[in-house]
């Protein structure tokens, strides 16, 4: 089938038509596909309910398996602890199927949700017309049925021209990635391509760059003491956080993307006592992970300016996650894929200039000197919404047809 299949390619490759055989095998494809993104939208998996994500891992798991993959489910080597990081968090999957090629592969998604226990016997999956809803459908479910789909595809193909094919799902992305942005910097550096399934927006759009995210965390001790009698027996932590926000505020860089907004404040216990304690947090953004790494030394430097020398002031900062920054490599399969698309007679866009903050893929980049691709699942709608997610039925085909034939141009290194 794969012979047939790679000298039909051959044949049709200069009329810029759908490769006959991968299109055909795309559409019997969807039915199953739809049907995948149903078993999965039915496990609840919040990124704290343990008992779900144990049990959407162990069926993503034996779906691998089934594909012929040598699939574990592993523990985080090592957790990023952040504010909101819970004790325990959800193991990965990690699948790898190999090959007889030279090119290394890896695809990844996530499993885990926003949504609590409980919601989904008010919002089953459900079809309407050219929409799949379900919670947690868009973000990221379809992402994981598109990856085992297009597996599906290339084992019925035959197809093996590539070193390894690496599939990593992870359980804890909607929190940042505290376990399993370890393990997407350590396979990620070992890949020729990386391609993350996170949905393609409205639009189907691919992304080679995206913002960083980080969090800053500013605590002020001071002493209190009776507002009205003896204010000046007192250490006010609220005027010392004043001082120190009204400073930090100018940090920010908005002309090369770099951003802080302090977002959350929260001094003192009673109007007559001056605050013993005073605290706040900040949102940041940023384009490079340099900018990020330097923001953090000036957070540092820029607390020693105190206007209240007895007040004992400390920040600690969070890289909740790098940004994701367009390369060469990147650039070069983007515009493969988008060759791919005009076979099928569709228009792919590609966006090199970051337009939000949050994805796995920017960890995957890292170390690693291969691009690294996101929005490679369907598109949809509603992510985060309580009942509003959906995806597009109608962008399975073209996705996987996508997916299939640049897993294999890639693999039979054709992305010049």
């Amino acid at each position: 089938m794969l012979a047939a299949a790679l000298l039909a390619l051959g044949a049709q490759s200069a009329l810029a038509a759908p490769q006959a055989p991968f299109y055909d095998m795309a559409q019997q494809e969807k039915a199953g596909l739809i049907d995948t993104m149903r078993d999965l939208v039915s496990i609840e998996s919040g990124s704290k309910d343990l008992e779900g994500l144990a049990r959407i891992a162990a069926l993503i798991r034996d779906r691998l398996a089934a594909l012929g993959g040598k699939v574990e489910l592993l523990d985080a080597p090592e957790v990023y602890r952040m504010d909101d990081t819970p004790e325990k968090i959800g193991q990965v999957v990690h699948a790898e199927f190999k090959g007889t090629g030279k090119r290394k592969i890896m695809l990844i998604a996530h499993m885990d949700t926003v949504y609590l226990r409980g919601m989904l016997k008010d919002q089953p999956f459900r079809v309407d017309g050219n929409k799949a809803y379900g919670l947690g459908i868009a973000d990221d479910k379809q992402g994981i049925a598109t990856i085992l789909h297009t597996i599906a595809i290339l084992q019925k193909a035959g197809f093996k021209d590539y070193d390894t094919l690496t599939v990593l799902i992870n359980g804890d992305e909607e929190i940042s990635s505290p376990g399993g942005r370890s393990l997407h910097t350590k396979y990620g550096a070992e890949q020729d391509v990386v391609l993350s399934f996170e949905g393609g927006g409205a639009d189907g759009q691919l992304r080679l760059a995206t913002s960083g995210i980080g969090a800053a965390y500013l605590n002020v001790a001071g002493k209190s003491s009776h507002a009205g009698a003896a204010p000046e027996k007192g250490v006010n932590a609220l005027y010392e956080l004043s001082h120190q926000l009204l400073q930090l505020d100018k940090l920010s860089q908005p002309e090369r993307g770099l951003k802080l907004n302090w977002t959350v404040a929260q001094a003192g216990t009673n109007r007559n006592v001056i605050p013993a304690a005073a605290s706040a947090q900040a949102d940041a953004r940023a384009l490079k992970v340099s900018d990020f790494e330097q923001l953090q030394q000036r957070l540092n430097d820029g607390i020693k300016k105190q206007m209240i020398p007895e007040a004992k002031v400390s920040v600690k900062f969070e890289m909740r996650r790098p940004p994701l920054e367009a390369t060469l490599a990147s650039r070069k399969v983007s515009a493969h894929a988008r060759s791919i698309y005009e076979e099928i007679g569709m228009p792919l866009k590609v966006a090199e200039v970051a337009t939000g903050g949050g994805t796995d893929a920017a960890f995957a980049a890292l170390k690693s000197k291969g691009a690294v691709i996101e929005g490679m699942g369907l598109s949809g709608f509603g992510a985060h919404s309580n009942d509003a997610e959906y995806v597009l039925l109608d962008t399975i085909v073209p996705r996987l047809y996508l997916t299939t034939r640049l897993i294999m141009d890639v693999g039979q290194d054709k992305v010049k």
